[in-house]
């Protein structure tokens, strides 16, 4: 009986996740074509900015993924944009979710096998501790660079709802492919293949 509670709780929260994220790209597409035309003929520097690429900054296949900066695990600082010129797998996961540890193994495979920069952004705020974090490093064996999110800024700057959520970029910064849950093996080299 517990287990249908849960999994009946667990759809539900899935559900409202999916709803939730579609109602807020609505918004943020009728934002969108407010503000283009609003800026129109003017130049912003808003958080729909153009960079050199002419890509619009955003978080649909096409747009140029924004910016952020964070630190690893190992207390080194990087940004997304150090990583122009490779292609970038953005990982966006937690030790406590049961998709994100059925999907390391196949991320380990694919950073070990393919030409690719994999980006695993922990949210740390939502953690029980920070050994947690190491733990789970240590018992998957990730050699790929792991990011603290520790106040979730961001998850939310890339709005974050069920985990793990991943972003394909190619080597311009620009997103190539988005999937909300867990990746296997064959479908990170299918669209890694197929990006730049």
């Amino acid at each position: 009986m517990k287990k249908i509670i849960i999994s009946v709780v667990l759809l539900a929260m899935f559900g409202y996740a999916v709803y939730d994220l579609v109602k807020s790209e609505d918004n943020n597409t009728t934002t969108s074509n407010k503000e283009e035309l609003s800026t129109e003929g003017n130049q912003s520097n808003s958080t729909n900015e153009v960079e050199s690429t002419g890509a619009t900054v955003g978080l649909e296949v096409g747009n140029l993924a924004p910016d952020f900066k964070l630190q690893t695990l190992n207390g080194e600082t990087v940004k997304l944009s150090d990583f122009r010129g490779r292609r970038v797998m953005l990982n966006f996961w937690a030790t406590w979710c049961p998709p994100c540890r059925a999907e390391m193994p196949d991320m380990e495979k694919f950073y070990q096998e393919k030409d690719v920069t994999i980006l695993a952004v922990n949210l740390t705020e939502t953690e029980a501790s920070m050994q947690d974090v190491h733990d789970f490093v240590e018992e998957f064996g990730l050699t790929f660079p792991i990011l603290l999110d520790k106040k979730i800024e961001v998850a939310t700057t890339y709005q974050i709802r069920p985990i793990p959520t991943s972003y394909m970029i190619d080597s311009n910064g620009i997103i190539r492919y988005q999937v909300f849950g867990a990746l296997n093996y064959e479908m990170m080299v299918s669209e890694f293949e197929n990006m730049k």
